[in-house]
């Protein structure tokens, strides 16, 4: 498992990163003076070319939520590895009440996916899987669990390395 200083990468050193409003939701409280409006802005972060992140940000105005949003995404950047315009392996991953499940696909057939976990898939670079979200369908667990099942991919040389092995021919090599 990797530290979390090792798997940091900093965002002034990556070129062309673009964000994009996943989910803006508003909150009511009401008090004794009369309702207290508060929001949230689920954002996602990437390059489109393989470095992705997602952040959840929460204030009592919209620009300080997206502002926040942006700020934890950029915080959360990862590498990931995308070989022919795809993932190297099919992922099932659970995050609370959602199951993601994605899997490589050939060229051409696009990015077949809900639009909960699109937005996460587009900017990470990936332009050709297959995924399917079973269980919770909201969008903040269907987008963190889409962000996790990316996260969670091997390499086949880090995979090497697990197991103890000289070397591991991938499919698409």
């Amino acid at each position: 498992m990797q530290h979390k200083e090792d798997s940091y990468i900093d965002p002034e050193k990556i070129d062309g990163l673009e964000e994009q409003l996943i989910k803006l939701n508003r909150t009511t409280k009401v008090v004794k003076g009369g309702r207290r409006f508060r929001f949230s802005a689920l954002m996602v972060v990437g390059n489109k070319a393989g470095v992705v992140g997602i952040g959840y940000g929460k204030a009592n105005e919209i620009p300080e939520a997206i502002r926040k949003g942006i700020e934890k995404a950029k915080k959360s950047l990862i590498k990931i590895n995308i070989k022919n315009d795809t993932i190297t392996h099919e992922i099932k991953k659970k995050y609370c009440a959602s199951l993601i499940w994605m899997k490589p696909a050939s060229p051409g057939t696009g990015i077949i996916a809900g639009r909960n976990i699109r937005a996460v898939i587009e900017f990470s670079g990936i332009k050709n899987i297959l995924s399917k979200t079973y269980g919770a369908r909201n969008v903040i667990n269907a987008s963190k669990g889409a962000f996790n099942c990316l996260k969670s991919m091997v390499s086949a040389k880090g995979l090497a390395e697990k197991r103890g092995v000289e070397e591991i021919k991938s499919v698409f090599d």
